[in-house]
């Protein structure tokens, strides 16, 4: 049994300028995603227009994950991750010339939402570098016995910066406006570099050797596929939340079907996150000792049924609560795969299988995003997330009756 000691892991420092670093720029993330969902349905009113957010990140994103996870391996991963971090606060900065120049240039609402997908279409390759980057880092900085508390204080630290990005993001919006708000977001990501610099840096195991890239993206995609319990997890995750990405749809049931303004729609956004923020703090004092994969499969198939719920609930707080119960299940989720692709990945290919983790993630989350758009304009918003829900408990019955690995996987 691995030992779980959460005060020795924080008191590494390094780990803990990681930590804090990923929170301020994962802060800055959620903030934006909240931002970009209401500035765009604001601009267009049609579902659809939330969706393309999701494809115009997913498609570069996507496209270089496999490319991005060699260049992890082969180079130095401080510097890579400071790039990112800069080429993101310049990226999101094109944002501010819409935001507090639309008067004055006369924009449209077609010209500025086509601008906001080019940009974040330019922050999807940032991301598939910057996505695999610092968890492939937590395992060169703790020691193996804490790399699972390594990993659950790390979800924590993503979890309570989600939760609090998707609040303050519609707090400031309801009360600021965008162009405020977007001076708070650029401010954050530069913050989470002054924590990122106090890095040691990491070198590449294969810094003298001459690597090819096909050989090398293949080496990572080969290993998830011989290794069945990753293969399990990431298909589980890809497939369950691309169809159960409900969240993508809350600013038109914050709008048009629960009526709560800007204000309400920053809480309803953050409550899946609040919910995940509850059951990593009570994993960090109880984790899983046993039965790791059956219980993965069952929060799965709870995870679709909360989703369905909140597709069929027109009062405020029950969709409230049932977000937040969809959230305690997929934070348990979470933490089993990431624990699973951790534990089972070696040093020398950790960077590619994280790519190709960062893959299903983005394709999930983002086409995720897209599907309930599509869905949500040929069935109607409600329907498509019953539908979303639906097919969820669907994928969780379907890796569990054709993975057995994963199905008895412990840790």
């Amino acid at each position: 049994m691995i030992s779980f000691t959460p005060l020795e892991t924080l008191k590494n420092v390094e780990f803990r300028n990681l930590l804090t670093g990923r929170f301020f720029i994962v802060l800055a993330f959620r903030m934006l995603a909240t931002l970009l969902g209401w500035w765009v349905y604001q601009l267009t009113k049609d579902p659809f227009s939330i969706g393309l957010i999701g494809l115009s990140e997913v498609i570069p994103a996507v496209s270089c994950a496999l490319y991005a996870g060699h260049v992890i391996d082969m180079n130095e991963k401080k510097r890579l991750l400071l790039i990112c971090n800069y080429a993101y606060i310049f990226l999101i900065g094109l944002l501010l010339i819409p935001a507090f120049f639309n008067v004055e240039m006369h924009f449209t609402g077609h010209q500025i939402t086509y601008f906001i997908y080019t940009v974040i279409f330019f922050t999807g390759i940032a991301r598939a570098f910057i996505g695999p980057i610092v968890p492939s880092m937590i395992p060169k900085i703790v020691k193996k016995d804490n790399l699972p508390n390594a990993v659950t204080l790390n979800q924590a630290a993503f979890l309570v910066s989600s939760v609090c990005g998707h609040a303050i993001g519609g707090f400031l919006i309801g009360y600021f406006g965008i162009k405020w708000t977007l001076l708070v977001i650029i401010s954050l990501i530069f913050i989470a570099s002054l924590f990122f610099f106090q890095l040691n840096k990491q070198y590449s195991e294969y810094k003298k050797e001459n690597i090819n890239v096909i050989d090398s993206m293949r080496e990572g995609i080969s290993y998830i596929f011989r290794t069945k319990e990753i293969l399990g997890a990431l298909c589980l995750d890809m497939f369950a939340v691309l169809f159960g990405g409900a969240v993508a749809m809350i600013p038109v049931y914050a709008t048009d079907i629960l009526k709560v303004g800007a204000e309400g729609f920053g809480l309803l956004n953050a409550a899946s996150d609040i919910g995940s923020m509850c059951i990593i703090t009570m994993l960090s004092i109880i984790p899983l000792r046993k039965n790791q994969g059956k219980i993965l499969l069952a929060v799965v198939t709870g995870f679709g049924l909360c989703i369905i719920g909140f597709g069929l609930s027109t009062w405020y707080w029950l969709s409230f609560m049932f977000l937040v119960l969809s959230g305690m299940l997929d934070g348990i989720s979470v933490v089993i795969r990431g624990t699973i692709v951790q534990l089972k990945t070696p040093d020398h290919i950790r960077g590619r299988v994280l790519s190709v983790n960062s893959i299903f993630i983005m394709s999930s989350n983002e086409m995720g995003q897209f599907e309930s758009g599509l869905s949500a304009k040929l069935l109607g918003v409600v329907r498509s997330v019953i539908f979303g829900g639906t097919m969820t408990v669907l994928i969780a019955l379907i890796v569990g009756s054709t993975n057995p690995k994963l199905r008895k996987m412990q840790y």
